[in-house]
């Protein structure tokens, strides 16, 4: 039934992806991400990771993205980021996990440049305190985890906890003994 599991968490990857897409528009309209949906997000990640495979590398998922968190609260904490910011990217580094984070972070700067410049023209909402230029940050994390996800880095795994196309170690390493 391995073809079924995998349709199924192909499935996941879509509905996360529209969750993402909501989330990005409510952030834009409201400065805003929603607990609920944080958790929502947070509770596809395990149906995907049972679907796909992923559990033989979850406890590598939950550490990483308990350490980004860490450093995240800092952020925070010198008001660099907002909580629902520190939630949703805390969530997303348990999707991304190690392997992902590079492609994942370098799609969210690039978005999140453009995002300042668009704001800075005045072609997308932006808030200013303290002459600070504040841009919701939603819609740049929600387009680097549906990057990943197109990118491949969710495939599914086999039995073996081999991913189907790609290694699940870190840096492409196969290992199939």
């Amino acid at each position: 039934m391995p073809g079924a599991m995998t349709a199924a968490s192909y499935a996941v990857l879509a509905l996360t992806a529209a969750l993402l897409a909501y989330m990005a528009f409510h952030d834009l309209r409201e400065f805003k991400i929603r607990n609920t949906l944080v958790l929502v997000l947070a509770a596809l990640f395990f149906v995907h990771a049972a679907l796909s495979g992923r559990w033989v590398v979850l406890h590598w998922n939950l550490a990483f993205a308990a350490g980004m968190g860490v450093l995240l609260l800092i952020g925070y904490a010198l008001r660099l980021l907002g909580g629902g910011d520190v939630k949703l990217l805390s969530v997303a580094f348990l999707w991304s996990g190690f392997r992902c984070a590079v492609p994942f972070l370098l799609v969210v700067t690039a978005v999140s440049m453009s995002m300042i410049v668009a704001a800075h023209f005045g072609w997308m909402p932006a808030k200013r305190e303290n002459k600070r230029l504040r841009v919701p940050f939603a819609p740049a994390i929600a387009i680097g985890l549906i990057a990943i996800f197109l990118m491949g880095c969710l495939e599914p795994m086999n039995s073996s906890g081999v991913l189907w196309r790609l290694s699940a170690l870190p840096f492409g390493i196969d290992r199939t003994d």
